[in-house]
């Protein structure tokens, strides 16, 4: 019933001469749904209750197929309307385990158990929440007036992006055989950027990301008695401190890099040295060479201080995780711009630098081997962002992954949804449907 009351079609408000803006009552619609996905997050690849809703959106538009269940639990949808290009729309709808602190009145309070059996706090930090509702509600603008177009449309909710694992559990599921192959792969991410504006760059866009579990071993023994002992806390304090020196010592100056190790655990009591450490690490490169070096350094570094310390095995070394480097492709990324710049105005187009964060969408594109078209828009109050970004104070602006980013209702909303309504109108036929 939820997908019911947050999703209510209104086919006789969408006029085919207006068909990218949308009506009061979508708009109150979508930010229902908005509302509730963000009320209501799912960690990676336990988007159940989210991934029903957007199904039910779907049908509700619509749809001539909606499936569930695509790669766990990905919902895609398919518009069709006479002969013609396939264009993909991609949105994810995965949430984090971060806690919110936004003071919002639908702040998300859920509390979820992961994978591995740890309770968190869980929230939509990334704004996938956000994406989710503007595919949901291009959807409906295109379902709405097929008068207006020739082709297919191929809409995709994809889980788990967090984990960059979701895109290719999709694409294994047989997304590519069991639905129309596109031309074309469009996407757009919210992030810290004042509300009502587009960025975009061409070529690499995002990082290659690469993630990797590493368990130390050492020997055991009463915090009294170091000589007892190997001690893998001292083991991995090394490796911290040694893999800063990948970027900083090994990788070109001319080459952007990073190197992070998000979790050390390690012991359960002050005067008891463990038997193992583990470290959860990730990186971030632009090139295949820089890529193929730091992963080999991050290894070689483990086992090196393993070796060192007279561990008496070598460490456990999991890669567990990776998303492509994300490629805009320059034509058609400049088409496809140039038709929400149309659409918006030159001056709320901004071209941005290379992003270090990573998004797997690329993998769609990458495995049909047709263009990625991927772009940002704003979800910050401008009356803040712009006199932050004016002054140089950029890095004190809620960003994603903190618990304090939510993206601002409107116009974050309207411009989501018209910017994939208009992009997804440039490559789909304008002839109208043969009766």
């Amino acid at each position: 019933m939820v997908a019911r009351r947050v999703c209510r079609t209104h086919p006789e408000q969408v006029p085919n001469d207006a068909l990218v803006k949308l009506s009061a009552d979508l708009r109150d619609d979508l930010a229902g749904l908005y509302k509730d996905l963000h009320r209501n997050p799912e960690l990676s690849l336990q988007e159940v209750r989210t991934a029903r809703i957007l199904a039910q959106c779907l049908r509700d538009a619509g749809a001539d197929e909606v499936v569930e269940q695509v790669g766990g639990t990905g919902v895609v949808g398919v518009l069709r309307n006479g002969d013609g290009p396939v264009v993909m729309l991609r949105a994810d709808f995965d949430a984090l385990p971060v806690e919110e602190k936004t003071g919002l009145e639908y702040a998300s309070t859920v509390r979820a158990t992961d994978r591995d059996g740890h309770e968190m706090p869980v929230m939509h930090a990334c704004g996938h929440d956000m994406h989710a509702a503007c595919l949901a509600g291009a959807a409906h603008l295109l379902a709405q007036a097929r008068d207006s177009w020739r082709g297919t449309v191929l809409v995709v909710f994809q889980p788990a992006e967090e984990l960059a694992i979701g895109a290719r559990g999709m694409v294994e599921d047989g997304l590519f055989d069991r639905f129309p192959k596109p031309r074309i792969v469009l996407g757009q991410h919210v992030g810290p950027l004042p509300a009502g504006f587009i960025g975009y760059g061409t070529g690499p866009v995002m990082a290659a990301s690469d993630s990797v579990n590493i368990v130390l071993h050492g020997r055991g023994a009463h915090g009294s008695r170091p000589e007892a002992a190997i001690d893998p806390v001292l083991m991995a304090a090394n490796v911290v401190t040694r893999l800063q020196g990948i970027v900083a010592r090994e990788v070109p100056a001319a080459q952007p890099a990073v190197v992070t190790v998000g979790r050390l655990q390690a012991g359960t009591k002050e005067n008891i040295i463990p038997e193992t450490a583990e470290l959860g690490v990730n990186i971030r490169t632009y090139s295949p060479q820089v890529r193929d070096l730091v992963r080999a350094a991050v290894e070689r570094i483990a086992r090196a201080e393993s070796q060192a310390s007279a561990a008496p095995s070598e460490p456990t070394i999991d890669w567990f995780a990776s998303a492509p480097m994300l490629i805009s492709d320059p034509d058609a990324t400049r088409t496809t711009l140039a038709a929400i710049g149309d659409h918006f105005g030159p001056e709320r187009i901004l071209p941005i630098p290379v992003v270090n964060a990573s998004e797997d969408v690329g993998v769609f594109g990458e495995v049909l081997g047709v263009p990625t078209v991927f772009w940002f828009w704003g979800g910050l109050d401008p009356a803040v962002a712009g006199p932050a970004f004016r002054e140089g104070r950029e890095d004190e602006l809620p960003s994603n992954h903190s618990p304090f980013f939510a993206p601002l209702l409107e116009p974050t909303l309207s411009t989501g949804v018209e910017a994939l309504t208009v992009a997804a109108l440039t490559w789909l036929d304008d002839r109208p449907a043969a009766d």
